[in-house]
């Protein structure tokens, strides 16, 4: 058992009187040092290793005072754990600098789950009580102006690093509160890397950055947790640099590389209700903001109606992401999204609109080793009487079958089909060469892409 383990068993021992008056000093240490400081704690020209320096050497000059005998590793421990309090969020602190963390998941103040290389895993970490919790709830949530409380119990929100967060508090979360923080790395992950975990082929990725550069309109499609918002930065790394690109997201996570992106945040309604900025009252502004390219972080209601009107006004190339099971369930989806505009639109209308709108459907999937992986890129190809048709032009190889440990053995694989819209790229330069649609292994180095 580590010395960490330890405390946190010490901390929540029932009846222990030691426990207890462990956690009112840790408690008594969080406001001394708030008063000590004060407003140097948000002073933006302080540098995080100087403003930590200051709060151990405020904390070990106050347990000098403290009568409580405590071993050099509890000392060590408290003064750790009161610091990750004021500078940070707490016990879960570590978690989120850890590379290798892609979910912490916190489930109440004594369960706290983590996602480690796709399986989820229990840590022993636990918070002191509800209240402990609350208070890096809060701290959180303000950083970003949002506020969590009985009246608005849910909240998204996101860490400076552009980590997603969500909230849900009581009454809505019986034993909470409950506290998922989906990571992104501070180094966005580049087209080489997708391709080096697996999760595209160069053949696919080199396709698919024709079909951007050709500005053909996608949609990146998946379950929750599947990697959308990834793989939608990485083909928005493929759009060329002196293009205006406009992102809504509904809080911010793309991180684009291009220098002309002006990025739009929704925003709900402020405590008397009113305020509240929609993603599709974004999309409609958007369209008035000279866009080359509009990039819509999820559509998941009636903003769909209008993101396939921008792109059948002129607004070509643009991409967005849909939760749904595969390519034809993104296409049931966004037929229905569009129907919660309350246009009173008929089915054969939506149907005319998103087929001419899309081009392109890729659909992405964690499978049951815990990897991600692109498992359709589907072509959309216009109507047959009522139905929109789809062809599959790269599909994943679930029959190679899985390794000793579990691991899938397949990848994604070309279907030999050509695109219809080969002329239509061709016409503006853009080539699509013969070997993109071979069944043979793909050997063009990756380098950039272009």
């Amino acid at each position: 058992m580590t010395q960490y383990t330890r405390w946190q068993e010490f901390q929540r021992s029932p009846g222990s009187q030691r426990g207890h008056a462990l956690e009112e000093m840790r408690q008594k240490m969080h406001q001394f040092v708030i008063q000590e400081l004060g407003p140097i704690l948000y002073d933006q020209r302080i540098s995080e290793t100087e403003l930590r320096r200051q709060v151990h050497e405020q904390l070990h000059r106050a347990l000098a005072q403290e009568r409580v005998a405590l071993s050099s590793g509890e000392k060590a421990q408290l003064v750790e754990d009161v610091s990750d309090d004021v500078l940070g969020y707490g016990p879960i602190d570590r978690f989120l600098k850890d590379p290798g963390v892609n979910e912490v998941m916190v489930n109440g103040p004594h369960h706290v789950y983590l996602e480690r290389s796709g399986k989820i895993e229990l840590t022993e970490v636990r918070f002191a009580d509800e209240t402990h919790l609350r208070r890096i709830i809060d701290k959180i949530v303000s950083q970003v102006g949002r506020r969590v409380d009985e009246a608005n119990p849910m909240v998204d929100a996101r860490l400076p690093d552009g980590s997603r967060v969500n909230v849900v508090v009581h009454p809505l979360a019986i034993g909470g509160p409950f506290l998922t923080v989906r990571k992104f790395a501070a180094d966005p992950y580049r087209v080489e890397d997708l391709i080096n975990f697996g999760t595209l082929t160069a053949q696919a990725a080199h396709f698919l950055d024709a079909c951007v550069r050709g500005r053909l309109n996608l949609v990146v499609s998946g379950g929750t947790g599947t990697g959308k918002t990834t793989l939608l930065n990485v083909l928005s790394s493929f759009i060329p640099g002196d293009e205006r690109i406009v992102t809504v997201e509904d809080a911010k996570e793309l991180q684009l590389a291009q220098e002309h992106v002006l990025p739009l945040e929704s925003r709900p309604a402020n405590i008397e209700g009113r305020g509240e900025v929609t993603i599709r009252d974004l999309v409609r502004n958007a369209l008035r903001m000279r866009p080359d390219r509009i990039v819509v972080g999820e559509v998941r209601g009636a903003e769909s109606l209008d993101m396939l009107q921008a792109m059948n006004t002129g607004h070509d190339g643009s991409i967005t992401t849909v939760h749904s099971n595969g390519p034809r369930d993104t296409l049931s989806r966004i037929e229905t999204m569009s129907l919660m505009a309350g246009m009173d639109l008929p089915i054969r209308a939506i149907r005319e609109q998103m087929s001419s709108a899309l081009d392109l459907v890729v659909h992405i999937s964690r499978l049951r080793d815990g990897t991600r992986r692109v498992t359709h890129v589907s072509e959309v190809m216009g109507m047959e009487g009522d139905v929109v048709v789809l062809q599959d032009l790269y599909l994943f190889d679930f029959g190679m079958g899985v390794d000793e440990d579990g691991h899938f053995l397949g990848h994604l694989k070309s279907t030999g089909i050509r695109p219809t819209f080969a002329e239509r790229l061709a016409d503006q330069g853009i080539r699509l060469e013969p070997e993109l649609f071979t069944l043979q292994p793909f050997a063009r180095k990756v380098v950039g892409i272009r």
